[in-house]
């Protein structure tokens, strides 16, 4: 039978107030990019621990402990996707803020306990638990405030250039440029303006 967790239901406003608790706490200063590997090294005292082939073994790139003493993660994303590795541990923070009391009760700490983990949860609360984490991801690392403002930064640019900042091809550079600046994927930064469109 599977494992049924109690996940709360947090809508995305929901989570945007708590990734900004997040960063009222851990990045008072507003940093841009955020400074998310020290947040989880530093500030929160927790060990990265990089395994060779993770994503090969259980199609993820990274997870944290149930303890919350330690993020494993994917050694080739660590050295060699920042911008994966960087979103990947604000992930697992997110599963830290968000749902502590959760995995304080599931009990794993090796790759073996966390296949175990996948295989005998109940599917959709892990996709609940999931979604939640990867959306207060781009939460933190993309926040809706220093991102208007560099979106209209670029907007000006490409209006200073004679575009209409509204085309595609203005529109993948500004998401390029914000990319950047953010230090995360065109993906991440594409789902953050749909997002803050909806709003």
């Amino acid at each position: 039978m599977a494992i049924k967790l109690k996940v709360p239901h947090y809508n995305y406003q929901d989570l945007r107030g708590r990734a900004d608790a997040f960063l009222a706490k851990f990045n008072p200063t507003g940093a841009i990019p955020v400074p998310i590997e020290e947040i989880a090294e530093f500030t929160l005292e927790l060990n990265i621990i990089p395994i060779p082939n993770l994503q090969d073994l259980l199609e993820i790139a990274g997870f944290i402990a149930s303890d919350f003493k330690s993020i494993t993660v994917d050694q080739f994303v660590m050295e060699h996707r920042e911008k994966r590795y960087r979103y990947t541990l604000a992930h697992e923070l997110g599963h830290l803020w968000l749902h502590q009391e959760i995995f304080a009760q599931l009990k794993f700490h090796s790759i073996d306990d966390w296949k175990r983990f996948q295989k005998e949860v109940d599917v959709g609360d892990y996709g609940w638990l999931e979604w939640q984490a990867y959306a207060f991801g781009g939460l933190v690392l993309a926040p809706r405030q220093p991102l208007a403002s560099n979106r209209a930064t670029c907007e000006q640019a490409v209006r200073a250039e004679g575009l209409d900042p509204n085309t595609d091809a203005a529109q993948l550079y500004i998401v390029e440029m914000l990319s950047k600046t953010f230090n995360v994927s065109s993906a991440v930064i594409e789902k953050r303006l749909a997002r803050d469109r909806d709003a």
